[in-house]
């Protein structure tokens, strides 16, 4: 369902992603990990469409660049950015309509209600703590019901509650053979959710793991393995 072909991206003089490929199926978690400056973050905004880049990525059978493609993709980013003066209902609403859905009140109310948002749905944008915005922007992503949805170190400044509900979530959109990828550092956070683990190192690919062909499903010690870093 989504798809990563030799794409390459440089800043400068610096190449920040060196020819990375990796293909992700459908109904499959995969966790995109590595150290800092691993070319992690460059690798999501390239496939969500922030960045230029050479290469090619596809979502479903449609190029990233193809609205087709953008309207079966959501994507919750690590620093949540939402409208100042739009409340947290309207910003869920504003979502579901931009992806030319049909208001669902009803799922917007079990969102809500899920995150212990239902007490700050009336809020503005700029009056949310950062836990709260990114709850926001999780509730806003699941609204338009993707076949693929990227989260970008999603569990972040949130509360041991809503870690529970984000991890519930993921496990779901599994269920739903839904494609999720996720880039993180909180590894200990995912460790019973993944399918296949994509590691980087330096701009490269340098494995990438699939939890039923390996006996050993200690992801952290897989990852000091793996990346060579210090686990002291």
């Amino acid at each position: 369902m989504l798809r990563v072909n030799n794409l390459s991206k440089s800043y400068k003089n610096m190449k920040a992603v060196d020819h990375v490929s990796f293909n992700i199926h459908e109904g499959e978690v995969a966790v995109l990990v590595g150290p800092n400056g691993a070319g992690k973050s460059t690798t999501i905004k390239s496939i969500v469409g922030l960045l230029r880049f050479k290469g090619e990525i596809e979502i479903g059978p449609y190029d990233n660049k193809d609205l087709k493609a953008k309207r079966i993709l959501a994507y919750v980013p690590e620093i949540p950015t939402l409208f100042p003066l739009l409340t947290v209902r309207e910003h869920i609403e504003y979502m579901a309509l931009a992806y030319g859905k049909v208001v669902d009140n009803e799922k917007i109310d079990t969102l809500l209600k899920r995150f212990d948002l239902e007490d700050k749905q009336n809020k503005l944008g700029d009056e949310l703590s950062k836990g709260m915005m990114q709850k926001v922007s999780i509730c806003a992503a699941v609204i338009v019901d993707p076949e693929v949805i990227i989260l970008d170190e999603p569990m972040i400044g949130l509360d041991p509650k809503a870690i529970k509900e984000i991890k519930k979530l993921i496990i779901e959109l599994k269920a739903e053979n839904k494609t999720v990828m996720i880039s993180t550092h909180m590894i200990e956070m995912i460790e019973d959710l993944w399918d296949r683990v994509i590691f980087m190192k330096e701009g490269k690919v340098i494995d990438n793991v699939v939890r039923s062909e390996t006996d050993q499903i200690d992801l952290e010690e897989l990852f000091f393995t793996i990346t060579g870093e210090d686990n002291e």
